[in-house]
């Protein structure tokens, strides 16, 4: 049911609004030592991330997101990739980063689609910069950002820019972010910022983040990863978990399968430089065969590597933004692993990809 005037108002006298307060993500609250809690299988949760928080939500209307415009209920009460984000002081939040430095490896601000949200990006680096010296990343609405906003944000100390790229392909984020979606963004523009961000911040100083299963084919997520890695723009893949209430609340998931070839093809492209040549696809567009030595392939797949969840680093080079159980719930198949797969891991791996189908 669409969201009243009053019901709105009433919720705007009680809500906690940035830049004095930020949401957080209770995992990233937990390894802070704001809420009590253990990580299934000792995971742990080496970046903070914060998420800018006003009475309305977000303007944008993603057909995915637990925080688009139109879903049911108000904004405070509605999860985002299925978790809660509690809201909290942000000066509270920024001690409790201070004094657990040495075991944050980044924070990540992240921005909704709000024009309050450029000056209040700016405010909340700002308070972290001035107590620690821990490394910030933005993950930016980059419909509301220009070259001048993209210098100023770098001023403020941070020094990764992420993008909510999301679709795969030009049709598929205007179907599920654009115009078809009855929102804001642009594809073209959204480029362009990523463009700019990448002369400014530098190689792979810029990422796109991208979901598996908004109704792409596998072929664009391939030829995206190739574009990304042409331009030193870093690609960090997300699966698709449907949430309630959303216009994809009842769309499936990507077959566990599909996600473990995608994760494994990505690698073999950014790390080992698979030639375009090496992989066929049928006339969908879906993953047919990838040639590349079988030799090569058990060495990635022992190591476990590709199927670890994909993020900005800390300040050493090692993934930070590790995002524990973001899509999945404790319990439930792994679509990305938040600690290296074990051997008991990678043998599940294995029979989930079942790569003797595509690989040879």
């Amino acid at each position: 049911m669409k969201k009243t005037r009053l019901e709105l108002l009433e919720h705007a006298q009680q809500t906690l609004p940035s830049p004095d307060y930020v949401r957080i993500s209770v995992a990233a609250a937990m390894g802070i030592g704001l809420r009590p809690g253990l990580f299934f299988r000792n995971a742990s949760c080496d970046c903070v991330n914060l998420l800018l928080n006003y009475p309305e939500g977000c303007y944008a209307n993603c057909t995915y997101c637990g925080l688009a415009r139109e879903r049911p209920g108000l904004a405070q009460d509605n999860t985002f990739i299925r978790v809660g984000w509690p809201v909290y002081p942000t000066d509270r939040v920024v001690q409790a980063i201070a004094e657990s430095e040495a075991r944050v490896g980044r924070v990540c601000i992240a921005q909704v689609h709000d024009r309050r949200a450029y000056p209040d990006l700016l405010d909340v680096a700002a308070r972290l910069r001035r107590r620690s010296s821990v490394p910030i990343s933005a993950l930016v609405s980059a419909t509301l950002l220009d070259e001048e906003k993209l210098l100023a944000i770098r001023e403020a100390g941070v020094d990764i820019v992420g993008v909510g790229l999301d679709a795969a392909s030009e049709d598929v984020f205007h179907r599920t972010r654009g115009r078809g979606a009855r929102g804001p963004h642009c594809w073209k523009q959204h480029w362009e910022v990523i463009r700019l961000a990448r002369k400014h911040f530098g190689p792979m100083k810029v990422n796109c983040h991208v979901i598996v299963g908004l109704g792409e084919s596998d072929q664009e997520l391939i030829d995206l990863f190739y574009q990304a890695r042409a331009e030193e723009i870093a690609a960090y893949l997300f699966s698709f978990n449907p949430e309630p209430g959303t216009d994809m609340a009842g769309a499936p998931r990507a077959p566990i399968s599909r996600l473990r070839r995608i994760q494994l093809t990505k690698h073999l492209i950014e790390e080992r430089g698979l030639p375009r040549a090496a992989i066929e696809f049928d006339e969908a567009g879906a993953l047919l065969r990838v040639h590349a030595p079988q030799g090569l392939i058990e060495e990635c797949v022992a190591a476990g590597t590709p199927f670890m969840t994909g993020g900005c680093p800390d300040r050493t080079g090692k993934v930070a933004c590790n995002r524990p159980f973001g899509s999945y719930r404790p319990g439930e198949k792994f679509r990305d692993y938040p600690f290296r797969p074990t051997e008991d891991d990678v043998a599940v791996i294995r029979a989930e990809a079942a790569l003797d189908e595509v690989t040879g």
